[in-house]
């Protein structure tokens, strides 16, 4: 299979958290819960005990723990499958507070404090609030607390939600400068397909970056008691990857799963961007839900591949209702994803302008404002051109 050559590569598993000084570990709902028995005691135990390990070898450990609903509806004893929404609340009002004792207790037994922390989607998308969850993250690591981190399904809706904590893992893991994302899964990797379907399935146990033949290859979810699968794993690790973290997929049915990761269990790694970006432009690129489409022509995507900045005159069409300041998406003629970025106009303004001349504007506007739809200052390359665009560099220093 062309540009798959990865796919034998090995991973040295005794290595795998080698020079990582911070990681966020995410907990799957159906390795924590049982939707007949509960809470996985014993299972929880060990995972605690491994973060213990970690610690004593001066790792700050986060752990995104999914479960809330999944406990609360055997307290409650719903019977099985979907929810209704209130259904739902009703579920992780109650399982929230006995997976946060849950957490406490285990942790206890090593003399580790736990912090509980609930985000919404709104809370790693506003750039204030942002800031603000990752001040406290930063607080609770310097005085030696684990983070149990889970997305506030009590108040959270279909429209403003995660709805996986995957890609929750993968926002928390860039907010806090995390090396290390661990998604611990009921599967141990990544596959060419979706194994329990294709006994062919070929596993991939290292993924350099993740072009779109990759994210082909994601399934979905397993399981009743997971909204996750291995697309959301995959998106994840596009935003854990584009900041600087890698990631690795590994299987946590088994007790004490790091510690099983480090003696020989076999897990796919994701490696991290040579080139990452920003704070600031981490942020960007890991908004979920832009809030419009910026369809662009030929040059443009060629100007901003080479880092120049969005203008009107580029721009074929605009979809969505956004304001000035607002993140946007930016997709090529071939209706690929090149970028996202901070609209300089708000829509309405953003429609008229579009496919004009700068100079043009002001007598189209009536005031003078910028030149840039989006400016380079606000904008990250995504997906597959952002590694196009490496590559090019690559070959450029190679050349020059």
């Amino acid at each position: 299979m062309k540009g798959t050559s990865f796919m034998t590569k090995k991973t040295d598993q005794s290595n795998a958290f080698a020079r990582t000084s911070r990681v966020v570990i995410k907990i799957g709902s159906a390795l924590l819960v049982d939707r007949t028995t509960g809470l996985k005691k014993e299972w929880l135990d060990s995972v605690c005990a491994d973060i213990a390990r970690l610690r004593a070898r001066g790792i700050e450990v986060l752990v995104v723990s999914s479960g809330a609903i999944a406990l609360g509806r055997s307290v409650l004893k719903l019977p099985a499958g979907a929810l209704k929404l209130e259904e739902s609340q009703a579920s992780a009002a109650v399982g929230q507070i006995a997976l946060a004792r849950a957490w406490s207790q285990s942790l206890d037994r090593d003399g580790i404090v736990a912090g509980q922390v609930l985000l919404t989607l709104g809370d790693t998308e506003e750039r204030r609030r942002y800031l603000n969850a990752r001040a406290t993250l930063k607080q609770l690591l310097s005085l030696k607390a684990v983070p149990i981190i889970n997305e506030n399904d009590t108040v959270a809706t279909t429209e403003i939600r995660y709805g996986d904590n995957d890609r929750l893992a993968a926002r928390v893991a860039t907010m806090i400068g995390a090396d290390l994302l661990v998604l611990l899964s009921d599967i141990d990797g990544l596959y060419t397909a979706p194994p329990h379907l294709d006994p062919a399935a070929e596993f991939l146990p290292v993924i350099p970056e993740i072009t779109p033949e990759i994210e082909a290859m994601a399934g979905g979810a397993a399981s009743e008691l997971s909204r996750g699968g291995m697309r959301t794993k995959i998106e994840a690790g596009k935003i854990a990857t584009a900041s600087g973290c890698a990631m690795l997929i590994a299987s946590g049915k088994v007790l004490n799963p790091l510690a099983s990761i480090e003696d020989g269990a076999r897990f796919s790694r994701f490696e991290a961007a040579k080139s990452p970006v920003n704070a600031r432009k981490t942020w960007i690129a890991g908004q979920l839900h832009p809030a419009g489409e910026l369809h662009v022509d030929t040059g443009a995507e060629t100007a901003l591949l080479s880092g120049k900045s969005l203008l009107p005159a580029g721009v074929r069409r605009i979809e969505g209702h956004f304001s000035r300041g607002d993140t946007v998406a930016v997709y090529g003629p071939d209706g690929l994803e090149i970028a996202r970025g901070l609209a300089g106009y708000d829509d309405g303004d953003a429609r008229q302008i579009a496919g004009r001349k700068s100079g043009e504007i002001e007598n189209i506007l009536g005031y003078a404002g910028r030149s840039a739809m989006v400016h380079r200052d606000d904008l990250v390359l995504t997906g597959h051109a952002a590694l196009d665009r490496e590559a090019k560099k690559g070959r450029k220093n190679a050349h020059g």
